[in-house]
């Protein structure tokens, strides 16, 4: 017997499918997950990855972490040879914090071991037809945000 759209709450299912994408996203982390880093170290190599270069203090102000934090946090990964500082051309004061190579290797290495996790567990988990009901639903949910 198929639902009707009254029988389904639009409410629910944001709520269910906001926690299964949360579920989902730390999935991800954990799968791509660096034993040599901590976390506030792995999110603050994935925030300079996404949003480039930066300095300690607005690093700071976007992981909600005191400066003094994520100055520890920045000097770890520098030891480690992730990130490099240089002088800010336009205030000499502050420094550009920016991902070295190995810190771009590191990022791209977390997201293809994410990556093949997922094509795992759906290989796995999934049969033929609920795979197919995966792929239209992600095309459902394209539509949703266009």
């Amino acid at each position: 017997m198929t639902e009707s759209r009254a029988e389904i709450s639009p409410l629910q299912v944001a709520v269910d499918l906001r926690a299964v994408v949360a579920r989902l996203l730390r999935r991800f982390r954990e799968a791509g997950a660096d034993d040599a880093l901590t976390l506030p170290q792995a999110s603050a190599l994935m925030r300079l990855g996404k949003g480039g270069v930066s300095t300690v203090s607005a690093l700071a102000t976007v992981e909600k972490v005191r400066p003094q934090s994520m100055a520890a946090t920045v000097e770890a990964l520098e030891a480690q040879g992730l990130v490099a500082r240089s002088q800010d051309p336009s205030d000499g004061r502050r420094q550009i914090i920016d991902l070295t190579e190995a810190g771009w290797a590191r990022i791209e290495g977390a997201k293809e071991a994410a990556a093949a996790w997922l094509e795992r567990t759906l290989a796995e988990q999934l049969s033929a037809g609920e795979l197919r009901t995966v792929a239209e639903a992600m095309a459902i949910l394209e539509r949703v945000l266009a």
